[in-house]
């Protein structure tokens, strides 16, 4: 069987949390954040990068103890603050780190467990059981339909020097496909009772299926930076944690503001 089908088994678990929902959810995406923490510092370290994992580990989890249906952004804004105090200390003490290890401590963070965690604010909110799924449809459309237009139509690259098999045919794809699937689903949601327009998905497809392909190509950037293939291989035929929800950290973050300041709910 294709390693990429395979893989799409592993992905069962997630699945079955979306559906879930609630605290399920809430915890489920921490763990899966904490993997996405795991496999960002590792993979900065072949680059001599030391960031204190552990700082970054505890702040996610107090991150995610203290979620609720609303970003606490003074509860963010104060342990950032505290935590880039008590870090900055730290090469002073250990000449081992410098604020380079710093910085990227802090970056795996935001990066990884905040992104990841506009998942659980789009559950969390109004009708967010159905509006979750638009974070994840968006992103896995536009990959899907980005990789077998580029495949079949493919011709020029997109950034060659970032990612080298990426096309602007495929990217246009994604973007199509994106398009697509967001708009059948909000027909689906009206019906279920959702009370946002048919033009809200539409948008929202336009968005994320453009926005999603800067999340693949954001990671791929890191991966090349750091001269790595993979995150790594714990999902057969499509790397890891950050190589198979890349795009879904950004269409996440289209999503929770656009439902918030644009669709209002």
């Amino acid at each position: 069987m294709n390693n990429r089908y395979l893989g799409a088994f592993t992905l069962i678990p997630f699945i079955l949390i979306l559906f879930l929902g609630g605290v399920y959810l809430k915890y489920g995406i921490m763990i899966i954040s904490l993997m996405g923490m795991y496999e960002f510092y590792k993979v900065i370290k072949e680059k001599g990068i030391n960031a204190i994992n552990i700082i970054g580990y505890l702040l996610c989890i107090a991150y995610y103890m203290t979620l609720g249906a609303e970003v606490n952004y003074k509860f963010i804004f104060f342990t950032m603050m505290v935590s880039m105090f008590m870090l900055l200390c730290i090469p002073v003490l250990d000449t081992d780190y410098n604020f380079i290890d710093i910085a990227c401590t802090l970056f795996g963070f935001l990066y990884v467990a905040l992104f990841f965690s506009t998942i659980v604010l789009v559950n969390s909110g109004s009708y967010g059981n159905y509006l979750v799924w638009i974070i994840i449809i968006s992103a896995w459309s536009c990959d899907t339909a980005a990789y077998y237009t580029g495949k079949f139509l493919g011709k020029r690259k997109l950034c060659p020097e970032v990612s080298p098999k990426k096309t602007v045919e495929g990217s246009l794809g994604g973007i199509l496909g994106s398009i697509l699937i967001c708009g059948l689903f909000g027909y689906f949601a009206i019906k279920r009772g959702v009370p946002i327009a048919l033009h809200h998905y539409f948008i929202m497809g336009i968005l994320c299926g453009f926005f999603c392909q800067f999340g693949d190509l954001t990671a791929s950037s890191i991966k090349r930076f750091v001269e790595v293939k993979d995150y790594s291989n714990l999902i057969p035929g499509h790397g890891g944690i950050l190589d198979r929800f890349d795009s879904i950290l950004f269409s996440g973050v289209i999503v929770v503001y656009y439902l918030m300041f644009i669709a209002l709910i």
